[in-house]
């Protein structure tokens, strides 16, 4: 059996339209959306509207932790603008690409920066989505998690600490544990190019100890300071950040 593996697609819609070819399943961790390319800062719904130069702003202010600044200068660029159909507009027009760009079958859980509310509209019958839920796929019993904890970003789908705690109670006793986000554990949730600690989950770190699956797969850090690492038993591995690498992660049983 083999399982291919994505996270942080972020509008990478033609390497997804690959990233299925030689599994038997595909897995994706989360945000399909691009709103802002850290790396070129053309790409993205927000320079879409606004240009490449107010996003050089944007990035340059959330990188200096300027998360203040980065909201008021923000907000006055959208005065005027109904900044709720904007997104939604352009979010709309980035799923039906790369929905339609899923692999029958494809098991899929939301990031911090995906719409729930949207997903429905969007999955095919070949697109199984999970949050706080379990799968059989080839033997083996994967766990979903999506989202992510609340942030100075406020990104979309972020939830408190104790909801995604009760979500991975939830899932309990699996193989393969499935999150957006990592383990809160310095390593994997520091970010060497942005230069900042991302948000891991504690209540993840201690269900890995406690329940022990085989792996534990996530994404969310783009440039982790360390991309796998164990866990008492448990491999731990980054499986992100696909919209820059453009290859999945290969999982073989």
């Amino acid at each position: 059996m083999r399982v291919h593996v994505v996270s942080d697609v972020h509008g990478n819609t033609e390497a997804l339209a690959r990233a299925g070819n030689g599994a038997d399943a595909l897995v994706c961790l989360g945000d399909l959306v691009l709103f802002l390319d850290y790396a070129d800062h053309s790409r993205g719904i927000f320079p879409d509207l606004f240009g490449r130069e107010n996003a050089s702003r944007i990035v340059e202010l959330r990188t200096a932790r300027r998360y203040e600044e980065a909201r008021a200068f923000g907000a006055s660029l959208w005065q005027g603008i109904d900044r709720g159909a904007a997104i939604e507009s352009a979010v709309r027009r980035q799923y039906a690409e790369m929905f339609a760009a899923f692999p029958t079958p494809t098991y899929a859980t939301y990031g911090n920066v995906d719409i729930p509310g949207l997903w429905k509209e969007y999955a095919g019958p070949g697109t199984t989505v999970l949050d706080g839920e379990r799968v059989e796929i080839g033997g083996l019993v994967f766990g979903f998690v999506g989202g992510g904890l609340k942030s100075p970003m406020r990104t979309p789908y972020e939830i408190s600490d104790e909801e995604y705690a009760a979500k991975i109670e939830a899932v309990g006793e699996v193989d393969v544990l499935c999150t957006h986000i990592p383990p809160e554990v310095p390593e994997l949730v520091y970010d060497t190019v942005a230069r900042r600690f991302e948000r891991g989950s504690v209540a993840l770190l201690d269900a890995i100890r406690r329940t022990k699956p085989r792996y534990a797969l996530f994404g969310h850090v783009h440039q982790p300071l360390v991309r796998r690492m164990r866990i008492g038993v448990t491999e731990c591995v980054n499986v992100g950040h696909f919209a820059g690498s453009g290859r999945p992660w290969a999982l073989e049983w």
